[in-house]
């Protein structure tokens, strides 16, 4: 069990995050959804202390989630990412197996076999001498993905993913939640796309500097939790079974 308990950000004085508190339980796939500014990102954030909070803890397992990274794989967005940094495909996704090696003395076959299966997992394992920086979107998202799935970690963090992704890129990753899950990993992931591929999480968090709303699709996207979280920026076209 994830479990996030009255977390507040503040920023020089300036709330970011107020009261947030959730939990997830083994094998489910959560959608944090919100509009832009809503401190999606910065809960993610202060979840894994990469960021300080004002107040709050988060926990796994009962303990401390900070204490516990070797269990995350988080994925930034790609915008966060300095893809002119010299390395290669394989290279980049050899990269979350260097905590395994020290730490467990893995082998380096065990380690390239790892990687090799990740690459050929998400479909670009022919792509794998190609420096980073000349790939597209959709194949920097793969490498992304394939370097979580290399990290053999509980819990998945993903901040907007789908942005800028190909159709073909979007299933393979919708492919790979769903294998993640059924190994019982957890996985959040941040997305801004409010239509039909809501259908592939669990639940869904929705939040505007709190938590306005958890829970399935049909109990979150109503339209008064979508007027309360983005006001009249978003018009709601909601499926007839929904209505």
């Amino acid at each position: 069990m994830l479990e996030v308990e009255h977390l507040a950000v503040n920023y020089h004085d300036v709330s970011a995050v107020e009261d947030v508190s959730f939990s997830i339980g083994a094998g489910q796939i959560v959608g944090v959804i919100g509009p832009n500014g809503a401190g999606k990102s910065t809960v993610f954030k202060a979840m894994l202390g990469l960021i300080p909070s004002s107040s709050g803890s988060v926990k796994y397992r009962e303990r401390s989630l900070k204490r516990q990274l070797r269990s995350v794989a988080y994925v930034p967005q790609r915008t966060q990412v300095d893809w002119d940094f010299p390395v290669n495909v394989w290279e980049a996704v050899m990269m979350a197996r260097t905590r395994h090696r020290s730490w467990f003395g893995r082998s380096k076959c065990h380690c390239e076999d790892v990687v090799k299966s990740a690459l050929q997992r998400v479909g670009i394992w022919d792509l794998k001498q190609r420096q980073i920086g000349e790939l597209s979107g959709g194949q920097q998202q793969r490498v992304f993905l394939a370097r979580a799935i290399a990290q053999e970690a509980e819990l998945f963090f993903f901040d907007e993913p789908f942005v800028g992704v190909d159709k073909k890129t979007e299933a393979v990753i919708f492919d790979v939640f769903a294998e993640l899950r059924a190994q019982n990993k957890i996985l959040l992931v941040i997305t801004h796309d409010l239509g039909s591929a809501l259908d592939n999480y669990d639940r869904l968090l929705l939040i505007n500097k709190e938590l306005i709303a958890d829970g399935d699709r049909s109990e979150v996207i109503t339209a008064k939790n979508i007027q309360h979280a983005y006001g009249d920026s978003v018009i709601l076209m909601q499926r007839e079974d929904n209505v």
